[in-house]
């Protein structure tokens, strides 16, 4: 059945063992990020009998599959309160900055008799999750109140960069981070086993060496996944970009004009299209949509055509320049971009086909 999602196990265990020589070479241990994916149980045999440290996802669905894994779970997206008791029972660490939220995974951990380890998040100035860099004295009071819980283990510190707010991360403002670390390490007479600089937005730090000196763990997803560093967007040396690849089968094949006849208003979403006026051309519909993948982030292998538009079932495509003849029943084959990997990924109507 199509729209099918083709996944290369080899290629995969290139860029797994790739990356894990890059980031373990930097004196960091690694977080192998799974939600991408939609935790596909294939690659997780894969990162199981290999040595990544952690297996994080933002999911407790996802997380829940890995139940008898040798490595440590971890929930990437701030708990919500109406979880605690499934972020303790089904991962080891969760990334935090709320106080109430912290207290209800203390009592959950309590009633399962665990103590549960959190990395305090600290924003940098990307504004998602964290507390405010600058307001040291929430961030004391936090940890005072984290170090008061029996059953909560305050295990280090992360950021979150590029996301959000897409600032990149560089040696000035992950140093800070680590230098609120040490302010920490020394106000309490405790240690943080963790200072977590980001994902693979940090990536391109450890080959230009300037990784600042305290961080030692990434949480890499895109960089693992399709071989880039997310930063700059620029591939990495010896990785695959084509681990995934999608195939989608063409349902109608005309030749009509490019421009709609008639007034214009709102597509489905809610946009309002502009159209190119290419005369007549060669235009196939395939069965696959915006529910399924991102039609800007999706990335014809034959170069020679060019996608339209998409509605939620229907993908369109411009085919005049191609030098294959194509016909109804036949297959377009697509590279992936993290936002279409994302959502083919998740998408129930989507296949999978191993390689």
């Amino acid at each position: 059945m199509y729209p099918k999602l083709v996944i290369d196990l080899n290629k995969v265990k290139n860029n797994l063992h790739k990356i894990i020589d890059m980031v373990k070479g930097s004196g960091c241990s690694i977080m192998i990020v799974t939600k991408g994916y939609c935790a596909d149980m294939e690659i997780y045999k894969i990162l199981e009998e290999s040595n990544i440290d952690y297996l994080a996802d933002s999911r407790i669905q996802n997380l829940r599959k890995y139940e008898g894994t040798k490595k440590e779970r971890v929930l990437l997206r701030l708990p919500m309160n109406s979880e605690a008791d499934e972020v303790v029972k089904y991962s080891d660490i969760s990334l935090n900055s709320e106080i109430a939220t912290i207290r209800n995974l203390n009592e959950a951990a309590a009633k399962q008799n665990k103590v549960h380890k959190i990395l305090l998040m600290i924003d940098l100035g990307d504004l998602r999750e964290g507390i405010f860099f600058k307001n040291e004295d929430e961030i004391y009071r936090a940890v005072e109140e984290i170090l008061k819980l029996k059953n909560i283990e305050l295990f280090g510190l992360g950021v979150n960069l590029t996301c959000y707010g897409a600032v990149i991360p560089k040696k000035d403002n992950l140093s800070v981070l680590v230098e609120i670390a040490g302010k920490i390490e020394n106000k309490y007479n405790i240690k943080l086993n963790m200072i977590s600089g980001g994902n693979s937005s940090s990536v391109y730090l450890i080959e230009k060496k300037e990784l600042p000196e305290g961080i030692n763990n990434l949480r890499v997803g895109e960089a693992f996944l399709l071989g880039d560093e997310t930063a700059y967007s620029q591939m990495l040396e010896g990785f695959y970009d084509d681990v995934f690849t999608l195939d989608a089968e063409i349902i109608e094949l005309k030749e009509k004009q490019s421009v709609p006849i008639g007034e214009t208003g709102v597509d489905a979403f809610g946009g309002k299209p502009v159209y190119e006026d290419r005369g007549i051309i060669k235009r196939a519909i395939l069965a696959v949509g915006r529910q399924d993948i991102d039609p800007d982030n999706l990335h014809p292998i034959d170069s020679k055509i060019d996608i339209l538009g998409a509605s939620s079932d229907h993908l369109i495509l411009d085919m005049s320049k191609s030098d294959k003849d194509y016909k109804v029943g036949d297959k377009v084959n697509f590279k992936l971009s993290y936002s279409s990997l994302l959502r083919a990924a998740t998408s129930g109507y989507v296949e999978r086909e191993y390689r």
